[in-house]
């Protein structure tokens, strides 16, 4: 079941479309910094953009800065809204469930394929940004007196390795925090025929979420709000690493996938499939 899923989103049109997208954003910023040669100053824009003139190494996490906010949940919620409702809405959920497999196999499936489709996306944005920030800003070897070595956002140099280290580590706690984002948008595509739908119904938790993080009045709330510690990848960069708030959204994120998720299947399992 889940590599019948995988092929489908491998072979899908629409998730390279979606994932080119992502990858262009970033690709356009780094083109008019170029041009311009003109960053935001430290503290200011979007994070790692003021040094990204002097090493183009580090502007894959500058992209994963620009993508994470908005775009990047964005596609997230479109794939994941339409995992179970757009199966319904096409008339394919039926024979799908025809099949000798249980109903929370599907839905492990669909997870599964959602979490896939994030590290693919997020893995194509860094891999992209890191080809153009090299091919227009360099390495910044002059700067820093090694070759592939960046600043840290404590001041301290990075080796390459170190680095890549770094960036892997982003990579996995914001695929683990989308796929928390995911989880809800997959039990709303669960409770529709709509994957259009669920997905606007994802994004109304997102913004709920986003508004309420900077209002005095959540702040009893703010600690388990689904996007409280998505901005906490930037920590990875800091020397050392703060792991207070990475660990708080690891066990947050990860209640939010079983919750959901168990919640997807206590809908799922008992609902009546009409098309």
């Amino acid at each position: 079941m889940i590599a019948v899923e995988l092929r489908k989103l491998i072979l899908r049109p629409r998730v390279w479309l979606s994932i080119l997208l992502l990858c262009t954003l970033p690709a356009l910023v780094a083109i008019l910094l170029s041009v311009s040669e003109l960053a935001p100053p430290p503290g200011q824009g979007g994070a790692f953009l003021s040094a990204v003139l002097r090493n183009g190494a580090l502007y894959p996490a500058a992209a994963l800065a620009m993508v994470l906010p908005v775009f990047l949940p964005l596609a997230v919620a479109v794939f994941a809204g339409d995992a179970i409702a757009g199966e319904a809405a096409a008339g394919t959920l039926r024979y799908l469930l025809v099949r000798p497999v249980s109903r929370v196999r599907v839905l492990a499936a669909k997870l599964v394929t959602l979490g896939a489709f994030i590290l693919l996306a997020v893995l194509m944005v860094v891999v992209s940004a890191l080809a153009v920030g090299l091919l227009l800003f360099g390495t910044g070897a002059e700067a820093v007196g090694q070759q592939g070595a960046v600043t840290s956002l404590s001041g301290v140099t990075l080796g390459p390795v170190e680095l890549a280290a770094r960036l892997a580590g982003a990579i996995g706690y914001i695929v683990v925090c989308m796929l928390g984002f995911g989880s809800i948008a997959l039990f709303l595509s669960t409770l529709s025929d709509s994957g259009l739908g669920a997905a606007l119904a994802a994004l109304a938790v997102l913004i709920a979420s986003s508004v309420m993080q900077t209002l005095e009045a959540a702040d009893p709330i703010k600690a388990y709000l689904p996007t409280n510690y998505w901005l906490s990848w930037i920590d990875f960069f800091r020397d050392p690493i703060l792991w207070h708030n990475l660990n708080r959204g690891l066990v947050l994120q990860t209640c939010y996938i079983a919750l959901f998720f168990a919640a997807s299947w206590a809908n799922f399992a008992t609902k009546d499939i009409t098309s």
